[in-house]
C-alpha cells in the first residue's frame, strides 16, 4: 500500500524537504505540504510540478493549534509527520502525532518563545508518550544537529574505540550581497547566536559539566577544505546535549560556527540598541517584540537563494584511541549554494537542513530505522544515513589526521 506522507512548514527548509520527498515520490508516496499561509504552499508545489513532475497536495494549518493538526491528522492519515515549521511548534505537533498514532520527524529541538533556551528536555519527557502510541519520534534530523550526530556515531562505529574529544565545525561562505541578512528563520538564528555559548568537559573521574562562555568569546581559525581559513566562533549547539549521552568515552565536545565581519558588528549593533529583545515593549500604544519587528525588516530567507554564492562545509573533528592508539578522523559535508538552487530553487543552509530530514524519514518508512518512543540520531545505525547522503545530494568525504595536527 502507498504511503502518505505530510510536511509541515513551508519556508526554505520546507521547499526543499517538498523536493527531495517528490524526486523520491517511489518511497514517500502521497505527499502533502501544509502551513499556515496556504499561498506559500501552493507555490512550492507549483515549481515542484514543474521541475520534478510530482504533483503535491497542500492544505493550510496553524501548527500552534493542537486541534487543528488533529483533523489534519485524521483527514489525510499520513504515515509520518516531517516537522520543518518554527522550533516553538514542535511540542503541540508532537502530542497532535502521539493522540493520532503517526511517526514524527524534525529538525531543530524545541525552543519557547519567550526564553532565549533552547534544550531536548521537554521533547525527551514525551519519550512514554511516544512508546504508549507505539510510534517513534525523530529528532533533530537536519545537518546541525542531524548529520553531525550521524557522523559521530559513523566514526564511533568505524574509526574508534573510544572518541575523547569532539570539535563540531559549521562554515557557511556563501555570499548573499546583502550588508545583513540570516539564512534561516531571524528569530532563531539571532537569539542562538546572541545567547552565551557553552561546551562540555569532563576532567578526571568527575562528571563531565557545562563551562559557560560570554557570546564569541572563543574564536579559532579553521582551515576548512574548498573553503579556506575562516574565523570560527563557539557557541551553544543542540546536538551536544544528546551525544554526550551515546558517545563512549568522551572528554569534551565543542561547537564552531564561522561569522564575517560584517554579520558581528550588525548584530551587536543591533543588540545594544534592544533590537533582539524577545520581550514586548510598548510603540505608540501597541505593543511589539524587537525581534519580531527586526524579523519583518530583514530579507526573507527563502528569498536568498537566487543570489546566493560559496559554499557551505560542515562537519566533525574527532580524536580517540583505535586499538590502543590515537587517532584523529575528520568527516565533512561540501555545498555549492548555487548548485542547490539549480536543483531545488534553495541555498545551500536551507539545502543541507532539508535533505537529512527527508533522508531521516525515508528510514523510518522503509523500516531501517525503527523504535518507539523519541531518539536522536546517533543512537541508530549510521551506515544506512550515510550511504543516503552519497546519492541525495550531499557527499561526504573523511580524512585521517596526523596527532600533531590540532
Amino acid at each position: 500500500m502507498s504511503k502518505k506522507t505530510l510536511i509541515i512548514g513551508a519556508g526554505g527548509v520546507g521547499n526543499v524537504v517538498a523536493f527531495k520527498c517528490a524526486m523520491n515520490a517511489q518511497i514517500f508516496g502521497e505527499i502533502t505540504l501544509a502551513s499556515r499561509t496556504l499561498s506559500k504552499c501552493d507555490a512550492i508545489a507549483k515549481n515542484v510540478k514543474k521541475k520534478v513532475g510530482v504533483e503535491l497536495k497542500t492544505a493550510t494549518v496553524d501548527a500552534d493549534s493542537i486541534p487543528q493538526l488533529i483533523e489534519l491528522f485524521k483527514e489525510l492519515t499520513p504515515d509520518i509527520v516531517i516537522n520543518v515549521a518554527l522550533p516553538y511548534q514542535d511540542l503541540t505537533i508532537m502530542d497532535a502525532c502521539t493522540e493520532c498514532g503517526i511517526d514524527y520527524l524534525d529538525t531543530a529541538n524545541y525552543e519557547h518563545p519567550d526564553t532565549a533556551k533552547f534544550e531536548y528536555k521537554e521533547q525527551w519527557e514525551r519519550d512514554e508518550q511516544f512508546k504508549e502510541a507505539n510510534i517513534m519520534a525523530l529528532l533533530g534530523s537536519g545537518f546541525d544537529p542531524g548529520v553531525t550526530n550521524v557522523f559521530c556515531a559513523y566514526a564511533q562505529k568505524h574509526y574508534f574505540d573510544e572518541i575523547h574529544t569532539i570539535d563540531i565545525l559549521d562554515c557557511n561562505a556563501g555570499d548573499h550581497g546583502y550588508p545583513f541578512a540570516t539564512n534561516f528563520n531571524p528569530e532563531i538564528n539571532l537569539r542562538e547566536v546572541s545567547a552565551n555559548g557553552r561546551y562540555w568537559q569532563k576532567n578526571d573521574d568527575r562528571q563531565g559539566e557545562w563551562i559557560e562562555t560570554k557570546p564569541m568569546e572563543i574564536m579559532q581559525i579553521w582551515d576548512y577544505p574548498e573553503v579556506g581559513e575562516k574565523e570560527s566562533y563557539l557557541l551553544y549547539h543542540e546536538e551536544m546535549e544528546s551525544l554526550v549521552k551515546h558517545i563512549k568515552g568522551l572528554k569534551r565536545i565543542r561547537f564552531f560556527m564561522t561569522f564575517g565581519q560584517s554579520y558581528l558588528t550588525h548584530m551587536k549593533c543591533l543588540e545594544n540598541v534592544g533590537m533582539l529583545g524577545i520581550k514586548e515593549v510598548e510603540h505608540k500604544g501597541q505593543k511589539i517584540v524587537p525581534m519580531e519587528f527586526l524579523s519583518t525588516l530583514l530579507p526573507d530567507p527563502a528569498s536568498l537563494g537566487a543570489r546566493t554564492k560559496g559554499k557551505t562545509n560542515i562537519g566533525i573533528y574527532a580524536k580517540g584511541i583505535k586499538d590502543g592508539k590515537e587517532r584523529t578522523i575528520y568527516i565533512y559535508q561540501v555545498s555549492d549554494h548555487e548548485k542547490c538552487y539549480e536543483e531545488v530553487l534553495s541555498q545551500g543552509v536551507s539545502y543541507t537542513t532539508g535533505v537529512p530530514a527527508m533522508i531521516g524519514a525515508k528510514l523510518i518508512l522503509e523500516g531501517k530505522w525503527q523504535g518507539t518512543g523519541v531518539f536522536n540520531m546517533e543512537e541508530f545505525d549510521p551506515d544506512p544515513f550515510m550511504e543516503e547522503l552519497m546519492v541525495q545530494g550531499l557527499p561526504w568525504k573523511i580524512e585521517e589526521k596526523s596527532n600533531s595536527q590540532k
